[in-house]
């Protein structure tokens, strides 16, 4: 470094008007400016003016260890921008929300709660239906943005979530059958949109250090399931600063005194990223009117995305919230709408352990219980977004993509004055309403659970310790909801499907339902399923059917076997008569069984392929396949 520099540094340094940095407020770091160049030495300077001198106190002289304490300075210098408003407004809000913590503050001291206003859907009827076609229009003005920053640790798998089947029928990944059902809307949206200008869909994966390598190795290694990798960005989330104290010094990595512990912030952060990329904006100007948001392993979700999407175009809400009726104190947030004492007022997800002790203590003696529908007027959130991109980028303009954010420590004992362990500020997506002013048009569309909610995120164990009654929101329930779905809609289509009989797998009680699968490219609203079943169709308990072509129209079919059918697109595939066959069987597995994937494991069961009637059609033209 020129001593010019080193002089400028040391210049701007003796500056300071307050908190000087003397050799008594941390003579270390004073010893050792010369190895800093000039935009370090403010990130030192930062560190002192926000009362974080400890983190030089170990620092040796000029000459040792040299390249850590550089290294130390370029971590501040990651955490400081990738973070809303710096390290210094990070520090400032911890001190503040610790402060409330401790305290004992309720953040909903002063607010009513009511129901707020929202659609209820009922799966194939005409406002269904109706509410289909329109968001199936839509799709093509609209981005999806997959929160996929998880590993499956949680669930007993080592790999990333997106990468797991979310069923063993076909083995598709949740990120394939993601990719997917988004290529076909966009392609069935074009068919509507006759004459407009096709454009690709935008999709963004918002990643994290955990899984950015693996989910770009998963898109790559499978020339990205079909869609231009034009049209995929992955948007990395940073992890931010520990919090040792209630004076929000920030935490030392045990095992590096150059490092300061981190750790990750909460799906919020995708805002930021998005705001921060110059997505938004290129969206805006390319004409796109939405952004969906939705998690990593919810296998049903595409079936309601539709629908809900076009209650957002008819009803114009500019945040629409998914939600699933929900029971009065289930463990899954409420969509509520609050009313402050000064005029405030949100919609916004109220997590159920905090529910219900504000309904009793705002004039609701009982909590929150069920109405006549049997269950409880709040909604159930389950983290799927749609907001309107214009308001969106509006509000991101003043906040730079900041959401409402909360601490949570864990305290040594009853004084609150010392951390068990580290903690952090946390953020969460659903929480970007927080800051909307009263104008905002913030509503929810409620599907049948059935038809849209089967999240897996909980081991087997877990599973297995979860209540009676109450969902297992595990692999083995995931998989099975997928067959139940899907039976489910060919029902309403006038399929006889027969009913599910009871199973066991991993310690949790299911419905075993015919195992019926079909890609996207075959049916992504109810109209396609309604049009391409006819007649007298039977479906047994015990069958499998697996439809992989898009031209496959099913008329008088009795199934008690297990069926796949596979067709190239420009093929017509019509399938009737009588089909026996011993089929595919679901086997009980021994969960520890270490010489199963731990995808098996996890289930507690697999497909015992034992007879099949398969049927493949790579020639275009009229096709029919009769018993």
């Amino acid at each position: 470094m020129a001593s010019s520099s080193v002089n400028t540094a040391i210049d701007k340094l003796f500056n300071l008007q307050i908190n000087e940095l003397s050799t008594s407020s941390s003579p270390n770091l004073q010893k050792n400016l010369s190895i800093l160049f000039p935009d370090q030495v403010e990130l030192a300077k930062m560190l002192l003016e926000m009362r974080q001198a400890h983190l030089f106190e170990d620092w040796p002289d000029p000459g040792v260890e040299d390249d850590e304490k550089i290294a130390f300075i370029d971590q501040v210098g990651l955490l400081n921008s990738s973070y809303p408003g710096g390290l210094a407004s990070y520090i400032k809000t911890a001190r503040e929300l610790l402060a409330d913590s401790k305290a004992g503050k309720n953040p909903f001291d002063g607010f009513k709660p009511s129901v707020p206003s929202g659609e209820v859907l009922t799966f194939g009827d005409d406002s269904f239906i109706k509410y289909e076609e329109t968001g199936v229009k839509q799709v093509q003005n609209a981005a999806f943005v997959l929160v996929a920053g998880g590993l499956g640790e949680r669930l007993g798998y080592n790999g990333i979530k997106v990468a797991l089947p979310l069923e063993t029928t076909t083995g598709t990944c949740f990120l394939q059958h993601y990719i997917e059902s988004i290529l076909c809307l966009s392609e069935a949206s074009c068919k509507q949109a006759q004459g407009e200008s096709r454009r690709d869909v935008p999709f963004v994966i918002m990643t994290s250090d955990d899984t950015h390598a693996r989910t770009l190795q998963l898109l790559e290694s499978n020339s990205y399931f079909g869609m231009k990798p034009t049209q995929v960005k992955l948007l990395k989330q940073e992890k931010v600063a520990c919090l040792a104290d209630n004076d929000a010094r920030l935490a030392v990595d045990p095992k590096n005194k150059y490092r300061i512990q981190t750790k990750p912030h909460g799906h919020g952060d995708v805002h930021s990223l998005l705001y921060s990329s110059g997505l938004l904006k290129e969206w805006k100007d390319a004409g796109l009117r939405w952004v969906l948001f939705f998690q990593d392993t919810n296998g049903l979700l595409f079936k309601a995305i539709p629908a809900a999407l076009g209650v957002s175009a008819t009803k114009e809400y500019h945040v629409n919230s998914l939600s699933v009726p929900r029971k009065a104190k289930e463990a899954i947030g409420g969509i509520t709408r609050l009313t402050h004492a000064d005029g405030r007022e949100m919609v916004i997800n109220v997590e159920y352990n905090q529910l219900d002790p504000l309904l009793r203590a705002t004039g609701h003696p009982d909590g929150d219980v069920n109405c006549e529908t049997g269950y409880s007027p709040y909604p159930g959130n389950i983290n799927q977004l749609i907001l309107e991109l214009g308001p969106y980028i509006d509000e991101l303009s003043k906040t730079g993509g900041a959401i409402k954010e909360f601490v949570n420590p864990k305290y040594k004992d009853a004084t609150k004055t010392a951390f068990k362990s580290s903690t952090r500020l946390e953020c969460m997506m659903q929480d970007y309403p927080k800051t909307l002013p009263p104008s905002a048009r913030v509503g929810f569309t409620v599907t049948d659970p059935w038809l849209a909610y089967a999240p897996v995120k909980n081991n087997p164990e877990d599973a297995a310790k979860v209540p009676k009654g109450n969902p297992y929101h595990s692999a083995t329930s995931g998989e099975m909801a997928i067959y139940r779905s899907n039976s489910m809609i060919l029902r309403k289509a006038g399929v006889k499907i027969d009913d599910p009989v009871p199973g066991v797998f991993n310690g949790q009680e299911v419905e075993v339902w015919p195992r019926v699968v079909w890609k996207p490219k075959w049916a992504v609203t109810f109209a396609d399923v309604k049009s391409k079943v006819s007649g007298n169709n039977f479906v047994s308990q015990k069958s499998t059917l697996v439809i992989k072509g898009s031209n496959v129209t099913i008329q008088d079919l009795s199934l008690d076997g297990t069926l796949v059918i596979d067709s190239v697109d420009n093929a017509e595939v019509k399938v009737g008569g009588l089909v026996q066959n011993n089929g595919w069987a679901i086997e009980s597995i021994d969960k520890d069984n270490t010489a199963l994937p731990e995808e098996v494991r996890i289930r507690g069961f697999k497909i015992s392929k034992m007879e099949q009637l398969e049927k493949s059609y790579t020639e275009p033209g009229m096709h029919t396949l009769n018993g």
